[in-house]
């Protein structure tokens, strides 16, 4: 009989909850017909009434009223616990991000201050401002060869000379895709680092490019590039160019390729392929001169598409 008014008040409660409570709007299947010769719920407390005849009415009124009691607050805490479930997991992941982003800040900050007491005289460490972390953890495989290891920690700290600054924020861009599918060129400067939606510019199939002009000539010490990190993702064939003139057809300075068999046409790379990172992936320039910087890649490990959601240049004007 407890299982019985269990099953009642429970269908009850839900129904109920259907009125008030958004996650009960969806509409519960009709249950099927019993099979032939299959009893029915209300024949099933039929038959069991009748073995319960031979006790008096208060008798039988007294277990009903105690046993009705305990199946609704038993009823009534199921249900509490499966409306307080969604908002507990929503609240334990917030908690993890913000303690993975408050450690990564700390170590970061430390080993910043540890460098900085044995920096050389007109240098200083880089500092990049870094969008949220979107995936904690390691990524699943992703059955890339030649894959640079995951580094389980913040990266180092990276030195440049003093006054160096990203000299790409809003410069104009060019590119072989000049129609992107998602999103407008100009937001690869715009200094918007996170991977949200509206945050990030999709380019076409295969190999695709663009290009930033910095409208003058700086000394470039570092080039950090953001494709899209809201996931684990490697994109294929990243090459990474310097030069002084618009198509970078006059002595381009190649310094990124991971183009391992030379399908870009721009020879065969020596760097690895990396996984994407809220930490972008940084690309030494050494101080080389030039006014553009052009960035090819060819596809991802999800799809044949191109995204990039930042490229910032960090340099100083050639005196």
């Amino acid at each position: 009989m407890k299982k019985i008014l269990k099953t009642l008040l429970t269908i009850t409660l839900v129904a109920a909850c259907a009125l008030t409570v958004s996650s009960c709007k969806k509409s519960e299947p009709q249950p099927a017909p019993p099979a032939s010769g299959e009893q029915t719920s209300e024949e099933a407390a039929q038959t069991e009434a009748v073995g319960a005849s031979q006790k008096t009415p208060e008798q039988i009124a007294a277990e009903v009223n105690e046993e009705a009691a305990e199946v609704v607050e038993e009823t009534k805490t199921e249900l509490s616990q499966m409306a307080a479930e969604p908002e507990k997991k929503i609240e334990i992941t917030e908690k993890a991000a913000k303690e993975t982003e408050e450690t990564l800040e700390q170590i970061n900050k430390s080993a910043k201050e540890a460098l900085e007491e044995n920096i050389q005289p007109g240098m200083e460490v880089l500092n990049i401002d870094l969008p949220k972390p979107m995936f904690v953890g390691t990524p699943q495989d992703l059955n890339v060869k030649n894959l640079e290891p995951a580094r389980g920690e913040p990266r180092p700290p990276f030195l440049v000379p003093e006054g160096t600054k990203n000299v790409a924020l809003n410069k104009p861009i060019m590119s072989s895709d000049d129609m992107p599918i998602i999103g407008e060129l100009e937001m690869i400067t715009d200094g918007d680092k996170e991977a949200a939606e509206g945050s990030y510019v999709e380019l076409g199939p295969f190999l695709q490019h663009v290009t930033i002009d910095l409208e003058d000539e700086y000394e470039i010490y570092a080039v950090v590039v953001w494709h899209f990190h809201k996931q684990a993702s490697v994109y294929f064939d990243v090459v990474v160019q310097l030069g002084n003139d618009p198509d970078l057809l006059v002595e381009p300075v190649t310094i990124f390729n991971n183009d391992h068999d030379n399908s870009s046409g721009l020879g065969i790379g020596k760097d690895k392929n990396y996984i994407e990172t809220f930490e972008g992936k940084l690309i030494n320039a050494g101080g080389k001169k030039a006014r553009y910087v052009k960035l090819y890649s060819n596809g991802n490990t999800a799809n044949e598409l191109n995204h990039y959601i930042e490229v910032e240049v960090y340099g100083k004007p050639v005196e």
